[in-house]
């Protein structure tokens, strides 16, 4: 029975970009001259797995460049060499150049060795070595012979060695084809008394990598083909296609498993064929996730709790009904709901993980970009233990990238001015992460200087998003940065000036149901925060009932719930109604207007006012009544129908019914107001404002 190695494959891929994460978070914290031998060791170990693993599964690309980096490792880490600057920078682009390798054989997608190549020609020049590396300039240049790697499962039957064969002989003919890794298996040796010296008990396992065919390897065995149970796999190197491999002669029972394995050796600039038809994966998103122990004990509690409830209720059911059976029914099913809200919850928390997995990128991207802006910065993490949902941490990282840039690019000053200003030369970016009810808060801070709101005002102006005799507040001005296409960079660069950042930024944090502010002090620095759900699968939310239709508000958007004075209702415009509440002019939608239902109370003494926010922005939803509170499982509007606008998403309640999620950003815009909930209103109508 061979065993077909690409089912490793994945957990190879993980384990090396793990690696490349470990040795990428030591080199950035190195200090070359003051190094930790223990953090060397760290960078080495991490470099030897990736080596030993991409050599078992036939990756030679990734193989032979890690090993001219182990050796340059290996050699400062025994004190041969001393560590440098341009050491740590060559690593760390080695690092990069790593994960670009990896990531394309994971896709199953012929690597770039370009920078491979170069990368490994300096290492060489630098270990003094004869450059092995492709010449960059022509890809065909340089042929190698192809090699692939055999697995050979070799178990004899306990006679073999009556047939006058011995299996000593064959190993070392397997030897002579090439680099031979072997594995002896005497788990059917019996106990000594049983044991007969002409009888063989033993079975091998052979990684042969050569440069021979096949047939090569069957010829060593076709003289015990009768007498042992033989396998030959390739499980490394070109393959060639299943389809080929079928239509062989097979003169010996061998069974012949091309694995999906994708090895690119360097020189060879094609993509070998493969077995089977497979998406590529999307390598920044991890499709498989680590749980500790402890979840999954608690996890199985849970289930076998809520199968004692279970024979605990079919018992019940199967008894007469009485008063007391009732009782005990009810007792059931409280426990029933008990268990499964505590399953539930122990589920949820499987898929929560510390933030420090979005944390860790980035010490590289500071040091990166500090360095090209010539400005020394100090990155403190706090709160790296904070969990969050898988989904919400895959989603977030991108956001938060935008976030660190703008305050290395346009917060912190240069040294001189910090000097100049009284401060410490070195500035300080500070990501924080911390849970605030239902959700969990991260903080983006840095000392500099912070936001000029006269200049944001006057580029505002200037880009005609607002009018020059508008009255803002600071708050308001500092929003006015998550506005499409605003910067006040003076030049466009490869870190920012293009306007295309902050409102992605706010965008895409909207769509996690989430939100961010700015605050800022000139000359003390900003602060931008990130509130959002622990989870996007469930939400709690209030339902309300709007004509005989049931919605969900989503509990965190909800400020308050009231009944109308109507003495504090003014009608603004054509048909917009605003109630004055504790001097805030909050707009009032009536819910049944928007989503045109018929038959819905319209007298506003009559009815209920939700007051939600979103984005600092209040509003007034309209509704006849208010019904529970609950936990709601969400689904996807846009998935199983399409966008409605309004609407963020779909659930099924408890009588089978589909509620729809109320958008509360979606559907401030749906209304066509402009900067709601403050003392100022305009309404758009018809392509014009009124106050």
């Amino acid at each position: 029975m061979s065993i077909d190695l690409s089912q490793f494959f994945e957990v190879f891929f993980e384990e090396s970009f793990e690696g490349l994460d470990a040795m990428e978070s030591e080199l950035v914290n190195i200090e070359p001259g003051t190094e930790d031998k223990e953090a060397i060791n760290t960078i080495f170990r991490a470099a030897h797995s990736i080596k030993g693993g991409s050599g078992t599964f036939g990756f030679t690309s990734v193989s032979d460049f890690t090993h001219v980096l182990e050796t340059l490792l290996d050699q400062i880490r025994d004190g041969q060499r001393e560590l440098t600057t341009e050491y740590v920078n060559l690593l760390l682009k080695s690092v990069d150049c790593l994960r670009t390798l990896l990531r394309a054989l994971q896709a199953e997608e012929t690597p770039d060795l370009e920078e491979a190549n170069e990368l490994r020609g300096k290492f060489e020049a630098i270990l003094g070595m004869e450059s092995t590396a492709e010449p960059t300039g022509s890809s065909d240049a340089v042929t190698e012979v192809a090699k692939n790697t055999y697995q050979i499962d070799f178990k004899p039957k306990p006679h073999l060695f009556k047939t006058g064969n011995e299996p000593l002989f064959m190993i070392s003919e397997l030897g002579e084809l090439g680099a031979i890794e072997t594995q002896a298996f005497y788990d059917a040796v019996p106990d000594i008394h049983q044991l007969h010296p002409d009888e063989c008990f033993l079975s091998w396992r052979f990684f042969l990598t050569t440069d021979k065919e096949q047939s090569a390897i069957e010829e060593i065995f076709e003289w015990v083909e009768d007498d042992a149970e033989i396998t030959i796999s390739i499980c490394g190197g070109i393959f060639e296609d299943a389809a080929a491999l079928s239509e062989e002669k097979e003169p010996l029972s061998v069974q012949k498993t091309a694995t999906q394995a994708l090895v690119s050796p360097a020189g060879n600039k094609e993509l070998a064929k493969k077995v089977e038809n497979k998406k590529s994966t999307d390598s920044s998103t991890s499709n498989s996730i680590r749980v500790g122990i402890d979840k999954v004990d608690s996890l199985i509690n849970m289930v076998g709790e809520l199968v004692i409830t279970q024979a605990m209720l079919s018992q019940i059911g199967e008894q007469e009904i009485t008063e007391s059976t009732i009782t005990a029914l009810q007792e059931g099913l409280a426990q029933l709901a008990h268990n499964t809200r505590d399953l539930q919850e122990n589920v949820m928390r499987i898929r929560m993980l510390p933030i420090s997995f979005v944390f860790s990128r980035f010490p590289r991207l500071v040091r990166d970009i500090s360095q090209k802006l010539n400005k020394q910065v100090e990155l403190k993490l706090l709160g790296e233990q904070t969990e969050l949902d898988k989904t919400v941490m895959e989603k977030i990282s991108d956001p938060m990238v935008h976030l660190v840039r703008n305050s290395l690019d346009h917060g912190l000053e240069i040294p001189e001015r910090r000097i100049a200003a009284g401060k410490d030369p070195v500035g300080t970016v500070t990501l924080n992460a911390f849970h605030q009810g239902g959700n969990i808060v991260i903080e983006i801070m840095d000392d500099g200087q912070g936001l000029n709101t006269e200049r944001i005002r006057q580029k505002a102006i200037d880009n005609g998003l607002i009018q020059a005799h508008e009255e803002l507040s600071s708050d308001e001005v500092n929003e006015l940065i998550f506005m499409p296409g605003f910067s006040t960079a003076d030049e466009v660069s490869d870190i920012s000036g293009r306007g295309v950042g902050m409102d992605v930024v706010r965008r895409n944090i909207q769509a996690l149901n989430g939100s961010v502010e700015v605050s800022s002090a000139p000359g003390v620095g900003s602060t931008f925060t990130i509130r959002l759900p622990l989870t996007l699968a469930i939400l709690d939310g209030q339902l309300v009932q709007v004509a005989q239709h049931t919605y969900i508000i989503p509990l965190i958007s909800i400020v308050e719930s009231l009944q109308i004075d109507i003495s504090k209702v003014s009608r603004v415009g054509k048909d917009l109604d605003v109630l004055r509440l504790r001097d805030e002019y909050i707009p009032i939608l009536r819910l049944y207007d928007i989503f045109d239902h018929q038959g819905a109370i319209e007298e506003l003494d009559k009815t209920l006012l939700v007051v939600v926010e979103s984005d600092n922005h209040k509003v007034g939803l309209l509704v006849d009544d208010l019904l529970a509170q609950q936990q709601v499982v969400i689904k996807s509007l846009e998935a199983n129908y399409q966008k409605v606008d309004g609407i963020s998403g779909a659930t099924i309640l408890g009588d089978g019914r589909v509620s729809l999620i109320v958008d509360i950003s979606g559907l401030i815009k749906l209304s066509g107001l402009k900067r709601p909930g403050s003392q100022e209103l305009l309404v758009e109508q018809h392509g014009t404002e009124v106050a």
